[in-house]
């Protein structure tokens, strides 16, 4: 039978912290009018990254909804393949 791991309460605010950098990274790359290729590529592994994290269900008392913002914002602008 495989362990559960127990994330500690700083375990979870590191990866908040770590989210809340990607949150910054789509809020800015959503704000320019032109992506480059590159800018698209960060802007489609940050909006997963936040996906992933809203994904889990180890949080406690963190305020989601800047992580669900940027992903509702930075989807649309995703190229699609």
């Amino acid at each position: 039978m495989p362990e559960t791991f127990t994330y500690t309460t700083e375990d979870v605010e590191r990866h908040y912290n770590a989210s809340l950098d990607s949150v910054t990274l789509v809020n800015e790359l959503v704000a320019q009018d032109t992506r480059t290729e590159e800018e698209e590529d960060c802007l489609r592994r940050n909006v997963e990254h936040l996906q992933l994290m809203l994904a889990k269900d180890w949080w406690t008392t963190e305020d989601l909804a800047p992580l669900q913002a940027s992903v509702a914002a930075g989807l649309p602008l995703l190229p699609t393949e």
